[in-house]
């Protein structure tokens, strides 16, 4: 089962946020899903959506994740991550400034019945997004 989970949640960095697979986060994110975020708790699908993938796809269009480690225990999965993209367009808030931007992070995520459900993710992303904005 561990194995599964792990495998579940790579899936869901290497989709959703590296070939920006919306189509994956309707397969894999519960209806129910709540996400514990740097800004407050994003709830289910659509505001995951409007809320954090298509924001960040928007100011960032050539992000890509990478995941530097991942361990496992019974129903729960926690990722240290690295992102990288140029930031292009305006989804964050501000104006595009061309400038390139790294962020690093770590994600827990619980799963049930094949489908994340809950999760909580900590990273320099609002230190990052200050930076762009002066």
């Amino acid at each position: 089962m561990h194995n599964d989970n792990v495998a579940l949640v790579r899936r869901w960095f290497e989709e959703v946020w590296n070939r920006r697979r919306v189509e994956t986060v309707d397969e894999l994110l519960s209806k129910n899903s709540v996400c514990y975020a740097e800004d407050g708790p994003i709830r289910g699908v659509e505001e995951f959506k409007a809320r954090m993938h298509t924001p960040f796809l928007t100011a960032f269009p050539d992000l890509r994740v990478a995941i530097e480690a991942a361990l496992a225990q019974d129903d729960q999965v926690v990722v240290r991550w690295t992102a990288s993209g140029t930031h292009l367009g305006e989804g964050l808030g501000c104006q595009a400034s061309g400038q390139r931007a790294e962020f690093r992070g770590i994600t827990w995520v619980r799963i049930r019945d094949g489908l994340l459900v809950e999760g909580w993710q900590s990273s320099d992303i609002p230190e990052v997004v200050r930076r762009l904005r002066s």
